[in-house]
């Protein structure tokens, strides 16, 4: 019987992706060069409006956001960072003289059940011409269409690849979807090249070439955990230990006996809730093994660290949806903590900051919004949108068409002007903010050996 591992359908989905993107750029790159649009920031905005002042009738701009719930640490940013954003961009004479105004509605647990009544009350009650997110879980794209029926803006960052099948086999009829972030997979074969390249650089050499895999059971950490098991072969690495943990998991003792008595050099944790994640690390460096920790995006919350403390410096962590340590995002981040506070998490409301941006250009390009209803003017909205290149907190957002997903930094592109950079950071001192590792040029510090590896 033969070893090989089949791809999984993510895996599939990204290959043919990746190739169809070379053809389709190739034939269309012509056209679209002169309808592309370079926004190096925001200001942008002020230069379409030329002076005008915002007022008169407000453009209802919605959100559904867990405001409540399991994951309201990040709905509460998400929330925050449309307020400061729509501030703004009424400060720069709104679209085109019209000021934004923010409507929220609480997706509570998400899913299906809770994330479409929270749209369709956005649509019906409060008229919104857009919606732009953070993230939602458990919806799997079955909200894509409550938007295509009202005919809005959709931008949201739930990091999916099923939003590529969706969109991409029928472009005109979701033509308002956005996804502002690239799909989880590509944090799979990035995470592989990143380990690769860390040694490759001298920083670190491996005890072994061995990682160990461990997933919660929702589709984003399965599919990262499944993009990991897939290109093992292709970087080098061998499974020493695939586990599926039941979550919430607040206790960790049967996974880290497993990992002790075979201990990889990597141990890769692709569940991602801040608090389970803590609480690993908790009982992982009383008696560790020598083994790089890398986790999936819970250690941006600042909530990791608080309740992880002095545990979790050393945890290698990475993420596509989080402000750059640049001029950027650095002004953010002081705009986003004098407003609302040190504890305020900058890094995770940068995701519909910068959608709130790139909405607002677009729109202004376009002549304006359109309500829901009104298809042809919103059409034009998401044509000046696809063919926006905009440089915000989250580094350069180029859209996949006819996706129309976000394409990631380097791991799709090699050209750091055309893809949102996949970041990699690490938690040096859990009392402030970690620093990011990786890639070039977007790096502000170096790696640093965790303090439970022997040197």
């Amino acid at each position: 019987m033969s070893n090989k591992r089949i791809p999984s359908d993510a895996t599939r989905i990204a290959r043919r992706m990746l190739a169809d993107e070379g053809r389709r750029r190739f034939l269309k790159g012509a056209g679209l060069a002169g309808l592309g649009v370079l926004a190096a920031s925001s200001g942008t905005l002020a230069t379409i409006n030329d002076g005008a002042k915002a007022q008169g009738e407000p453009i209802p701009l919605g959100s559904g956001v867990p405001i409540t719930g399991w994951a309201a640490a990040d709905g509460i940013e998400y929330k925050r960072a449309n307020e400061i954003a729509c501030d703004e961009i009424n400060a720069m004479g709104g679209i085109l003289g019209r000021p934004v105004e923010p409507v929220f509605e609480d997706t509570k647990e998400m899913g299906a059940p809770n994330i479409i009544p929270a749209f369709q009350r956005l649509i019906d009650r409060h008229n919104v011409h857009a919606i732009i997110n953070g993230y939602n879980t458990g919806a799997v794209t079955a909200e894509y269409d409550t938007i295509a029926d009202a005919g809005i803006i959709y931008i949201h960052h739930n990091t999916d690849i099923v939003h590529h099948e969706t969109v991409g086999n029928d472009p005109e009829t979701y033509f308002g979807v956005f996804m502002g972030d690239p799909a989880e997979y590509w944090y799979g074969p990035g995470l592989l090249q990143f380990l690769n390249d860390l040694e490759d650089s001298g920083q670190y050499e491996y005890p072994n070439k061995k990682i160990a895999i461990v997933t919660g059971s929702q589709n984003y950490s399965v599919t990262i955990a499944h993009a990991i098991r897939d290109n093992l072969d292709k970087y080098g690495w061998a499974e020493s230990l695939y586990e599926t943990v039941v979550i919430p998991i607040s206790e960790w003792g049967p996974t880290l006996q497993k990992l002790r008595d075979d201990p990889p050099a990597v141990i890769a944790i692709t569940h991602w809730v801040p608090q389970d994640l803590a609480q690993f690390c908790i009982q992982f460096t009383p008696s560790p093994t020598n083994s790089l920790v890398y986790m999936q995006y819970g250690p941006s919350l600042a909530a990791f660290r608080e309740i992880g403390e002095q545990h979790t410096e050393g945890v290698l962590y990475s993420t596509v949806v989080a402000a750059l340590q640049d001029e950027i995002g650095n002004e953010f981040g002081k705009r986003y903590k004098a407003r609302f506070g040190d504890a305020a998490s900058h890094l995770v409301g940068a995701l519909p900051y910068d959608g709130c941006h790139m909405w607002a250009i677009a729109a202004a390009l376009a002549g304006g919004t359109g309500e829901p209803g009104n298809f042809e003017q919103n059409q034009k909205v998401a044509d000046r949108l696809r063919n926006l290149i905009y440089r915000g907190t989250l580094g350069a957002t180029a859209w996949m068409l006819p996706e129309q997903a976000a394409r990631p930094y380097p791991d799709a592109t090699r050209d750091p002007s055309l893809g949102m950079p996949h970041q990699y950071l690490q938690i040096q001192d859990w009392k402030r903010d970690p620093d990011l590792i990786a890639p070039s040029p977007y790096e502000t510090s170096s790696f640093k050996l965790p303090p439970w590896i022997e040197a």
